[in-house]
C-alpha cells in the first residue's frame, strides 16, 4: 500500500523580508490619483455610494462561487450587481441550489462585508472575537460543511459557527493531495500571532497592499475555521484595504486559478505572484471607480436632469484650479520627455543591432501640442474599449511609431500612445498597437497600402500624473521595452 500524498501548508506564522521585498510598482503608480480623488468626495457622493454597493453585491456573489457553494450564471449575476438581490429574477437555469438557498448565503455575506465597513468607521480593534463574530454572521445560513469520516469518505456534518475548529480541516485536493494546515491544538496561538504581527505591521506603515496579502496568506495557512475559511480570508484582508481607504477585495470565477496558484507559490516563500495578483485586484477596482459613471434614468424629470448637471459642471470648474492644472501640466510633460528620451536610447539600439541587416527602421514621434498628436484616435478608441476603460479625447496625449521596413512591399509600425484614461484628469494609460502595410498595385504603380491594425497583447500600464517619482519612469521604461520586444516578436512570426 502505498504511501498517502501531503503537503504541508502551515507553518508558524511570521513576516519575512521577502514580503517587503514584493513589487507593488503598478499600484503604487496608479494609487495617488485615487487617494487626491478620494479627498474631494463627499460623504454622499452618489457615484461613490452606488459604485461601492455594486462591489459589495459582485463580492458576495463570487465568493461563494470560488468557494463552489454554488453557481451563478453571468446575465443573473449582472442583475444581481446592477439592481440587487431579487429572488424573483432567478430563471430555472441561473443556479445548481434552490432560490432560498442562494438568497440565504447571498445576503450573508453581502451583510458580513457590510459589517466590516461599520467596523472599519467605528475604529475597533482587530481581535480575536471580531473575527469570530464575522465568522458566524458570514455563516449563518450555512448549515453544514463537507468532512472525511473514518472510512475515508466525504459525509456532511454540522457546521460549527463562530468557533475555532476542533478538529482536523485538512482538505483534499483533485489530485488526492492531503493539505495539511494549523492543528487545532495550535490554532489560537497562532491566531494570536498573526493579530500581533498584523498590528506590528500597520505601526510601522507597511503598505497595505502587502500587509492584506500577507494576511490573507498567514490566515489562509491557519484555516482557523471548520468551514468559511477562504471567504473569511478575504473579508480580513477587504478590512485591511478598507481601512487604508481602498476597496475590498473581490476574487472573481474566472481568476480562482490564478489565485489558488498564488496562494501556492506563497506557501513555498515566493510571495510575489500574489502580491502582483493583489495588486491586480486593487487597480481594477481603483481604474472602475475612475471610469465609473451612474446612469441617468430617462424617466428622471428635467429638473433632476438639470440637477445632475448643474453639479457635475461644478465640480468641472472646482477640478480645474489653475494651480492643479500647472502641476498636471508639468507632470505630463516630464512624462513625455522621460518617454521621449526611452525611445531615442531604443532606436540607438536597435539601429546598432540591425547593422549590416535588410532591416530600416525609422522613429516618428509627436508631443501633445503637435498637430498631429490627434492621430489614431480610432485605434486608441477600441483599444480602450479592449481593456474596458474611457479614453479622454480632450486631454493631451501623444504618440510614439518605430516604422520596420522589411522588404520593399511590406512594412510594419508599431505605435505606443500616451492618453488620458478614465474621467479623472490626473489617469493616463501606456498602450500599443501593430499596423500592416502591403504593396498593392494601383494604375499600374506599386504602392503599400494600409492593411490592418492589431494590439500588443500586454494591458496597457495606467499612471498617476499627480506625481512623477523617478521609480516610477524606471517602471515605465521596462514596460516600453517589453511592448518593443513583445512587438518585434509579433512581426517576426508575421515574416513568411
Amino acid at each position: 500500500m502505498g504511501t498517502e500524498k501531503q503537503r504541508q501548508v502551515w507553518t508558524p506564522i511570521e513576516f519575512s523580508e521577502k514580503w517587503l521585498e514584493a513589487a507593488t510598482a503598478k499600484f503604487d503608480d496608479l494609487a495617488p490619483s485615487w487617494y487626491k480623488r478620494r479627498e474631494t468626495l463627499a460623504k454622499e457622493d452618489e457615484d461613490y455610494k452606488e459604485f461601492l454597493e455594486r462591489l459589495k453585491r459582485e463580492h458576495a456573489i463570487e465568493t461563494g462561487i470560488v468557494e463552489k457553494l454554488y453557481d451563478l450564471s453571468d446575465g443573473i449575476t449582472q442583475t444581481f450587481i446592477k439592481e440587487g438581490f431579487v429572488e424573483a429574477y432567478i430563471g430555472h437555469d441561473d443556479t445548481n441550489i434552490t432560490p432560498k438557498q442562494l438568497m440565504g448565503y447571498l445576503n450573508d455575506h453581502f451583510k458580513a462585508l457590510d459589517f466590516v465597513f461599520t467596523f472599519v468607521q467605528s475604529n475597533r480593534e482587530l481581535t480575536k472575537g471580531f473575527i469570530k463574530e464575522l465568522h458566524a454572521l458570514l455563516t449563518q445560513h450555512q448549515k453544514t460543511t463537507l468532512a472525511v469520516n473514518g472510512h475515508g469518505r466525504t459525509t456532511h456534518i454540522e457546521l460549527i459557527k463562530g468557533e475555532f475548529k476542533k478538529h482536523p480541516n485538512n482538505p483534499r485536493r483533485e489530485d488526492g493531495t492531503l493539505c495539511l494546515y494549523c492543528p487545532p491544538e495550535q490554532t489560537e496561538s497562532e491566531m494570536e500571532r498573526l493579530l500581533a504581527l498584523y498590528k506590528e505591521r500597520m505601526a510601522a506603515e507597511t503598505s497595505p497592499i502587502i500587509v492584506s496579502t500577507w494576511f490573507h496568506h498567514a490566515f489562509t495557512q491557519i484555516h482557523p475555521f471548520q468551514d468559511g475559511n477562504g471567504r473569511m480570508a478575504r473579508l480580513l484582508s477587504s478590512l485591511i484595504w478598507i481601512k487604508s481607504e481602498l476597496f475590498p477585495l473581490t476574487v472573481k470565477r474566472t481568476e480562482k486559478s490564478t489565485y489558488i496558484k498564488a496562494l501556492e507559490k506563497a506557501d513555498v516563500g515566493d510571495p510575489n505572484p500574489l502580491v502582483t495578483f493583489f495588486s491586480e485586484v486593487q487597480i481594477r477596482n481603483i481604474d472602475s471607480f475612475l471610469n465609473y459613471r451612474k446612469e441617468i434614468e430617462p424617466q428622471d424629470s428635467l429638473a433632476e436632469v438639470a440637477a445632475v448637471f448643474a453639479e457635475k459642471v461644478n465640480g468641472l470648474k472646482l477640478k480645474r484650479e489653475q494651480q492643479r492644472q500647472k502641476l498636471l501640466s508639468d507632470n505630463r510633460q516630464k512624462l513625455f520627455d522621460s518617454i521621449y528620451e526611452t525611445f531615442g536610447n531604443l532606436n540607438n539600439e536597435l539601429t546598432k543591432a540591425f547593422r549590416g541587416e535588410d532591416v530600416e527602421i525609422q522613429l516618428k514621434s509627436v508631443g501633445p501640442d503637435d498637430e498631429k498628436s490627434h492621430w489614431y484616435t480610432k485605434q486608441i478608441v477600441d483599444y480602450a474599449k479592449t481593456h474596458n476603460y474611457y479614453f479622454n479625447k480632450l486631454l493631451p496625449r501623444c504618440w510614439f511609431r518605430f516604422i520596420f521596413l522589411i522588404t520593399e512591399d511590406k512594412r510594419y509600425d508599431l505605435i505606443v500612445t500616451i492618453h488620458h484614461s478614465s474621467y479623472d484628469d490626473s489617469v493616463m494609460a501606456v498602450g500599443s498597437f501593430l499596423e500592416f502595410f502591403d504593396e498593392k498595385v494601383i494604375d499600374g504603380a506599386e504602392h503599400l497600402d494600409y492593411a490592418g491594425s492589431t494590439p500588443i497583447d500586454i494591458p496597457p500600464y495606467k499612471i498617476s500624473v499627480e506625481t512623477i517619482t523617478p521609480k516610477l519612469l524606471v517602471n515605465i521604461e521596462n514596460y516600453i521595452r517589453d511592448i518593443v520586444k513583445t512587438g518585434m516578436a509579433v512581426i517576426t512570426n508575421e515574416i513568411e
